[in-house]
């Protein structure tokens, strides 16, 4: 019946090429002689919201699947299907007509509404590279948002109107033709009708013409180059298993032999099954931090308005263990990101500046999980921290939020009141901040990402002074010499002395970021006279202590007193995991090159106390009996430094 009636319908049309079969070498044709035209009217019906990658390939398979699998014809026998208007006659072609068709039909279907579009077009396929159209001008731009406020159909119209030159009439027909009913056809239409004029589109051809509207004409990008490794490594581990798994299992009787009392591979482990139930969270009780053998993170309560949420600490736990494409994850230096090995205690569940964050701890690890909505649909964070053998001092805070650059804190439960100073302003008299009775602390601002350093805000929870360096864990400020016991040795920032002393040290503070750092010392290892009565300067030690114990990084300072007040020392040499400035070496040499009023240059260097003699080889030669050496040097000498301790033994310059 369906062959009848196409064969009458071809002997009323005047043009029999339109109605009649269409072999599979005219589609090809046509696909051929007009491809860039039909990507670009599919790219330009698709959604946009799908993507400038994903559309330019779902354009190219849309103008790719046109080809019919054998002899095919329009599907709209009752009209003809218009050309672009100018082809027809000898340039007219009905394969065209037809691909078209076809394109379009395609594009429609892909463009509703919750469509899986993605299973329609699987091909073609780009690795590794991210494809997109040139971007054009502020009208293309302009455009190409006005259209992708438009439904699917209302596109169609307005493109086939302007790149393919159509008349209303023949672009109801079109997109009756392609199966959008006739009053959905006339919405269409007046949606195309609300489109702005661009402002190029009349004299200088359709802006759709443009090469912000060419999905043929590409630029090439690389694709996430660590999440590329990561997916290429997991699918490494799967196949490896895959092969591993089909050979034990195509193995008569026991495979490759008995494997004791271990359970299947396939099995189930109830071990990690319990780790994420958050019905078997552990909670510490509310004030076991009283009587707790060590008071760190293991003896916080659980605190928060939503610790009965059991659908967003699930979310918690599973987005922990393995989490998507779409979570943000973060970890400190040396923290690994897998999930917890069984039950982690419940730190913290609750509303944080319109974000809901859970804080979770498993002995080892923080994790910070928060959710933009609060109900698992909006953005989703996940930042993991290194933070064991924590004590008092270094488990006073943790970090909840930043927002607009300023951040709360989740204090200790023994914590009764915190404030914030300005480490810049010595004088200057501490803000207090106010604590909630759940232990969270007002907003309170984050060191300004600005050039010269302005202000450096330190908070201070009971006696200990902190500085927040973009981690979980603000990191503890502390003073002295790590040499010594009692008066000396290094504790909390008080007294005006250490003050002054970090005064001139905050500003290097971004040099210890994403290091995982746990505490920061500095030490005033050295007191120098300075030559040509030019007074005295101040040698100083900085160490920054990281949490899983390598990694630490050292800088020497020289600050000489005649600069302004508050000006940052200058670093005379720094060194990554050294022990110099530490408990194991408490002992520090360091040189800098200085210059005189007079324009004069010197090699000035010294050391700890138990430095008796300095020497100074390479571009520089001298020699000085002490702790200090002065020496006459050339602008740009480079001198290699060596000292002799106390009981005959050597000491390196820092370097």
């Amino acid at each position: 019946m369906e062959q009848q009636q196409a064969t009458a319908h071809s002997d009323d049309d005047t043009d029999a090429d339109t109605a009649g079969p269409i072999d599979v070498e005219q589609a090809e044709a046509a696909i051929v002689e007009h491809y860039p035209r039909l990507v670009r009217l599919a790219y330009l019906i698709l959604p946009p919201g799908m993507g400038r990658t994903r559309r330019v390939l779902a354009a190219h398979a849309l103008a790719q699947r046109a080809l019919p699998r054998n002899q095919g014809r329009p599907d709209t026998p009752e009209v003809e299907l218009p050309w672009q208007r100018g082809t027809k006659g000898a340039a007219g072609d009905a394969g065209y007509a037809y691909v078209r068709l076809r394109v379009l039909r395609s594009a429609l279907r892909a463009a509703r509404p919750r469509r899986p579009w993605a299973l329609a077009v699987p091909l073609p396929v780009v690795w590794g590279l991210r494809l997109f159209p040139r971007s054009g001008g502020a009208d293309e731009l302009a455009l190409d948002k006005a259209l992708s406020e438009l439904s699917g159909p209302g596109r169609a119209a307005y493109v086939l109107r302007e790149l393919e030159r159509l008349d209303d009439r023949e672009v109801k027909a079109l997109l009756q033709a392609a199966g959008v009913d006739s009053d959905d056809a006339l919405d269409a239409l007046d949606e195309a009708d609300e489109v702005p004029e661009p402002a190029g589109s009349r004299d200088d051809g359709s802006l759709l013409e443009s090469a912000e509207f060419d999905p043929c004409s590409l630029q090439a990008r690389p694709t996430d180059l660590m999440r590329r490794r990561q997916h290429l490594r997991a699918l490494l581990v799967a196949v490896v298993a895959l092969v591993v798994c089909g050979s034990l299992l195509g193995m008569p009787g026991e495979g490759w032999g008995r494997a004791g009392a271990a359970a299947p591979s396939y099995a189930r482990n109830p071990s990690s099954e319990r780790a994420l139930d958050p019905d078997r969270l552990t909670r510490a009780e509310p004030f076991a931090w009283r009587t707790a053998t060590r008071a760190d993170f293991s003896s916080w309560p659980a605190r928060g308005d939503r610790l009965g949420d059991s659908a967003l600490l699930r979310r918690a736990l599973a987005v922990w263990a393995r989490p998507g494409d779409a979570v943000r994850v973060s970890a400190t230096a040396g923290t690994q990101s897998g999930p917890p090995s069984g039950p982690p205690q419940l730190l913290y569940a609750g509303e944080v500046d319109q974000a809901a964050v859970v804080l979770l701890y498993d002995g080892l690890r923080i994790a910070r999980y928060a959710e933009g909505n609060g109900d698992g649909g909006g953005p989703v964070a996940l930042d993991l921290a290194r933070l064991d053998a924590a004590d008092a001092a270094a488990s006073t805070a943790l970090t909840l939020g930043r927002t607009d650059g300023n951040v709360r804190y989740l204090t200790a439960p023994w914590v009764r009141r915190a404030s914030v100073r300005d480490l810049l302003r010595p004088d200057g008299r501490p803000r207090p901040v106010r604590l909630t009775t759940d232990g969270v602390t007002d907003p309170v601002r984050t060191v300004p990402r600005m050039r010269p350093c302005r202000g450096w805000p330190a908070l201070r929870f009971g006696s200990h002074l902190v500085a927040d360096l973009g981690e979980l864990a603000p990191a503890r400020l502390t003073y002295g010499d790590p040499g010594t016991t009692g008066r000396g040795a290094p504790r909390d920032v008080a007294g005006r002395a250490a003050l002054l002393s970090w005064a001139r040290t905050a500003c290097r503070l971004p040099l210890m970021t994403g290091r995982g750092v746990r505490s920061v010392n500095i030490w005033r290892f050295g007191v120098q006279r300075l030559p040509e009565a030019g007074g005295r300067a101040a040698w100083l030690c900085t160490r920054a202590e990281t949490w899983r114990g390598p990694g630490s990084r050292v800088l020497a300072q020289f600050q000489p007193w005649t600069t302004r007040r508050g000006a940052a020392g200058a670093v005379a040499a720094t060194s990554d995991s050294s022990p110099a400035c530490g408990q194991r070496a408490p002992r520090v040499l360091a040189g800098v090159l200085w210059k005189a009023r007079s324009g004069r240059w010197f090699l000035l260097a010294a050391g700890s106390r138990q430095v008796t003699a300095i020497a100074a080889s390479g571009g520089v030669r001298g020699r000085s009996a002490g702790r200090a050496l002065t020496t006459p040097a050339k602008p740009g000498a480079r001198a290699t430094l060596k000292a002799r301790l106390t009981g005959g033994g050597h000491l390196n310059g820092l370097r």
